[in-house]
């Protein structure tokens, strides 16, 4: 008897720490984050390491922004290139936090839904917003489309050196 009672509640133990697992809120977006700062900072770093900064904002409500996160942070081929390439920040939008001053200096680029990401250079300028439904495909994001969108926006894409100048062909 006291075998089954050990095992019931073994058994037991599992299903709630299952249960818990499966219904635990995603904490990828943080509400209380300084997300102007956190820009700054991955600005700096990105200088220092010759990488642009690739902002994803949305919020952990949004379930094509973790899709979007596991993807590239479980693709082996999607995970290095964002490693080599860019310094990441996830930025928060919910009812907590609504960043209004940093979506504003961004030029308002929740209008494509979320989530969506900015890209900016080494001096913070954003060079590029992408809405990520044009990388969808079926019920995720098509790793493929995600990585030439990384690509054409990637620092060594957008060298001067790699182009003639005008009128010399």
């Amino acid at each position: 008897m006291k075998k089954l009672c050990l095992y019931l509640v073994f058994a037991v133990g599992l299903f709630v720490q299952s249960f818990a697992q499966e219904n635990a809120k995603p904490t990828l977006y943080n509400p209380t984050a300084d997300a102007k700062a956190d820009i700054a900072a991955a600005v700096k770093k990105a200088a220092a390491e010759n990488k642009h900064v690739f902002l994803q904002l949305g919020g952990n409500w949004c379930s094509w922004c973790i899709l979007y996160n596991n993807l590239v942070t479980t693709n082996d081929t999607l995970k290095t290139y964002m490693a080599q390439n860019y310094v990441t920040v996830h930025v928060n939008y919910s009812q907590e936090n609504f960043n209004d001053e940093v979506f504003k200096s961004l030029g308002f680029p929740q209008r494509f839904g979320f989530p969506v990401f900015v890209i900016l250079d080494t001096k913070g300028n954003r060079l590029h917003t992408q809405n990520s439904a044009y990388l969808e495909k079926g019920k995720g994001h098509d790793p493929q489309k995600v990585l030439e969108f990384l690509m054409q926006w990637s620092p060594a894409s957008l060298d001067p050196k790699l182009y003639r100048p005008i009128g010399k062909y």
